[in-house]
């Protein structure tokens, strides 16, 4: 069962992965420093005990990322989780899952704040075995999902950010803060660490994580962030989570 659950882990998250790959060969070469992008394509895998996950996609802003604007986001994620049911008994579930979002959006920045407002289309595919019919998560769905992203830099060495997302497939919803300091700018340009907490939920389900960020940080054209750390879930099982991304700019 182990060697299986890995296996189709690896499976999903190549068909996430696989959206990231289609989009380097179709949009433009990465700008120049001194450009204002249209595109961002972001790719990250999310691992702890009791799931893997990965995700792909892109964020369009046809008048730039400078300015105010419309903005649009595409996101194709999957992986594979576990749980106890209740319903079946406390008995063991695996799930897979696909998720589409389709958001449009707009950006607004202040000063040193940035917000990002998105809502759109939410297309969720989950198979549980053995089925559990008391999951909502249970099968194709269709529904609606709003997200916000929050930047805020309250000196020139410190950030503060936030996001939150909430879908009306069974409340599903998540949500993290982190905070940190600019370090080594001298020597590596300057990335952000500090610490972070984030939160995810569903209904009969709970899953809280705190641990530590590194964000910002850039080599050849890329931008790469990391966090690991500590999780717990509603099942109590507890373990470590590390959580990888990276986005590059067109």
């Amino acid at each position: 069962m182990v060697r299986s659950w890995r296996v189709h882990a690896a499976a999903f998250a190549a068909a996430a992965i696989l959206v990231c790959c289609v989009c380097v060969l179709v949009v433009p070469a990465r700008a120049a420093d001194d450009e204002d992008a249209t595109i961002i394509l972001f790719s990250g895998r999310d691992l702890w005990t009791n799931g893997a996950f990965a995700y792909g996609g892109l964020l369009i802003a046809p008048g730039g990322f400078e300015d105010d604007g419309l903005m649009f986001k595409l996101m194709l994620s999957g992986g594979l989780y576990r749980y106890n049911a209740s319903d079946l008994g406390g008995q063991e579930v695996i799930g897979s899952e696909m998720v589409g979002e389709i958001l449009p959006g707009w950006r607004i920045k202040r000063g040193g704040v940035e917000a990002k407002v998105f809502l759109g289309l939410d297309i969720e595919r989950h198979v549980l075995t053995p089925d559990d019919p008391g999951n909502k998560l249970n099968g194709n769905d269709l529904g609606a999902r709003l997200a916000v992203d929050l930047w805020y830099e309250p000196t020139a060495s410190t950030m503060i950010a936030a996001d939150l997302s909430f879908s009306t497939i069974a409340t599903n919803n998540s949500a993290r803060i982190a905070y940190g300091w600019r370090v080594f700018e001298d020597l590596l340009g300057g990335f952000y660490v500090g610490p972070e907490t984030q939160y995810f939920a569903s209904d009969g389900y709970r899953h809280l994580r705190l641990g530590a960020h590194i964000t910002g940080l850039k080599g050849e054209g890329y931008e790469w962030s990391a966090a690991a750390g500590w999780a717990g879930d509603s099942d109590e099982r507890t373990g470590p989570y590390v959580r990888l991304g990276v986005a590059m700019r067109q």
